[in-house]
């Protein structure tokens, strides 16, 4: 897989009859690896490893219905109490951060209601800070360390 703009990491990877697969150590389990999964998991990594993520408060893949329509976020981390601190939106390393990326993710942030948005390819990387009084996001340097 291609190198990314995100730190290395020790990944469990195996090959199989059926293609290759990465161990997502939050879903406990192989998954098919794919260009946006080798993204996502450098993401958990860097969660954990850079951003001090506890584990138990990152969650994988999960669906969120937004206006009668069921969607599927990539990485959500919660706070002790519940509530959505970053909600991520991965792309593959060649796709384009583009409008309708940031579009989506506001969208999936209409329910998630998160403090902080995070959209990324694996080269390049946006984080942004909500205002829901001007129903806005303003950009950021980086995501802050993850404090209980």
């Amino acid at each position: 897989m291609k190198a990314l703009r995100l730190p290395p990491a020790d990944f469990r990877v195996k090959s199989t009859e059926k293609g290759r697969f990465i161990f997502d150590p939050i879903r406990k389990k192989f998954v098919h690896l794919q260009p946006e999964e080798w993204v996502r998991q450098h993401i958990i990594n860097w969660l954990i490893f850079h951003k001090n993520t506890p584990k138990q408060l990152i969650n994988v893949e999960k669906q969120l219905t937004i206006a009668g329509t069921v969607k599927r976020y990539d990485i959500v981390v919660f706070k002790p109490n519940g509530s959505i601190e970053v909600i991520v939106e991965c792309k593959a390393p060649h796709i384009a951060i583009d409008q309708s990326v940031f579009d989506q993710i506001a969208r999936y942030n209409l329910v998630a209601q998160a403090a902080y948005l995070m959209v990324s390819n694996g080269m390049e990387h946006y984080f942004c800070t909500m205002d829901y009084e001007q129903q806005r996001y303003h950009f950021i340097k980086d995501l802050p360390n993850y404090h209980l």
